[in-house]
């Protein structure tokens, strides 16, 4: 799959092995790269969707987002990279049909 970045920072962090872990620990860093591997390595959404990590989407004012579990409390939070965005035809995400992402942030959306 294609993955994107919403700005020069987050990409630059989840590519630099020890930014990642400075942030996030050696644990938290393998498993951001971990799940950053298992999304380029898909076709599209449809095929992480029951990886380890409960890939989700999200509600509310961050509907059109979807999430993974990191280490605790932190997410990935990213978001289809397409115009527009594939949508079943009850509205929620086309997990089939979405083979580009953009990495938003990590953080605990849960303030937790």
């Amino acid at each position: 799959m294609k993955i994107t970045f919403g700005d020069k920072r987050i990409e630059k962090l989840v590519n630099d092995i020890k930014s990642l872990q400075k942030s996030y620990g050696s644990i938290g860093a393998k498993i951001i790269r971990r799940r950053l591997d298992d999304l380029q390595a898909a076709y599209t959404l449809e095929d992480i969707r029951y990886l380890p990590g409960k890939y989700h989407e999200l509600k509310e004012n961050r509907k059109g987002q979807l999430a993974t579990h990191l280490e605790e409390p932190n997410r990935l939070i990213f978001m289809p990279d397409h115009n527009p965005i594939p949508l079943t035809e009850s509205g929620s995400l086309n997990w089939k049909a979405i083979n580009c992402i953009k990495i938003i942030e990590i953080t605990n959306y849960h303030g937790k």
